[in-house]
């Protein structure tokens, strides 16, 4: 019996830890328990990384406050199906999540099953960016034409995604790894904080001269041009994805505090009421 035992607990951990979903127990303090190496693995931090922080800091800064929500559900002992939160990975960038969660209220713990549906998200993406161009008039399709192929990577960019910062395939592998890692910075603080270019040249590890000059040498504008750019591929993917109703959400999910001004840049940059959109 004792053997039969082991062997049934080997087979579970086993399952466990082959399991290509996202296994996870927290707790109802917020914190991951245990969870299986897949979740490790698709949001790039170490298990020891994920156990010590709590779970918010790992959530989109946008999907935190619903996601509490869910979390305040499941501690009062209600069962959670089908939601969806995004989550950041350890280089910023930003991995979908499907859910189905279990409070075991006795031991204060919460079992859940999550899928890495990233892929079905940029899949449906250019499908509903589609509609919403349907939706434009002839003469805003006119003024928008000649930006259609600039924003239809923003929903499924490639791995460089210097086709929507105004770049080329030209740039070596070196610079595309520079350009990634300052568009993850962006991702990673819009929301959160105030962007500023002493804050962004001592991430990168450089002075705000050779910001200036690394950011015009690859792609012939200025770093405040290049986060401006970043943000309103953040609006679009918002735009995009049917989650957002509201300017108020969208400007937010940009980065910008006031939506008047990110209403007027929209139209500037792109010839159109983002109001249209929605």
């Amino acid at each position: 019996m004792a053997t039969k035992i082991r062997d049934n607990q080997f087979d579970l951990e086993l399952f466990f830890d082959l399991s290509p979903d996202l296994l996870c127990i927290a707790g109802y303090d917020g914190y991951f328990k245990k969870i299986n190496p897949a979740v490790s693995k698709v949001l790039g931090f170490s298990v020891a990384e994920l156990l010590a922080s709590p779970i918010e800091s790992f959530i989109h800064p946008n999907d935190r406050e619903l996601s509490a929500k869910k979390q305040e559900e499941l501690r009062n002992g209600e069962l959670v199906f089908r939601f969806e939160n995004r989550f950041l990975t350890k280089d910023g960038v930003i991995v979908w999540l499907f859910w189905t969660a279990v409070p075991i209220e006795r031991d204060k713990l919460i079992f859940a099953i999550a899928k890495d549906v990233t892929f079905k998200k940029q899949i449906d993406g250019p499908e509903r960016v589609s509609a919403i161009f349907s939706q434009l008039n002839t003469e805003q399709m006119k003024r928008f034409s000649e930006d259609i192929e600039l924003i239809m990577p923003v929903i499924s960019p490639d791995d460089s995604n210097l086709k929507w910062m105004g770049g080329n395939s030209s740039i070596d592998l070196k610079d595309q790894l520079w350009l990634n890692r300052f568009e993850a910075l962006i991702r990673r603080y819009t929301g959160s904080r105030e962007i500023s270019l002493k804050m962004l040249s001592e991430d990168m590890a450089i002075s705000q001269r050779q910001l200036f000059r690394q950011v015009n040498r690859i792609m012939n504008t200025t770093p405040n041009k290049l986060v401006r750019t970043i943000r309103l591929q953040l609006a679009w993917e918002a735009i995009s994805s049917g989650k957002y109703r509201t300017l108020g959400e969208i400007s937010s999910v940009a980065g910008y505090t006031s939506t008047a001004h990110f209403k007027k840049l929209f139209l500037q940059v792109y010839g159109i009421d983002v109001f249209e959109l929605l």
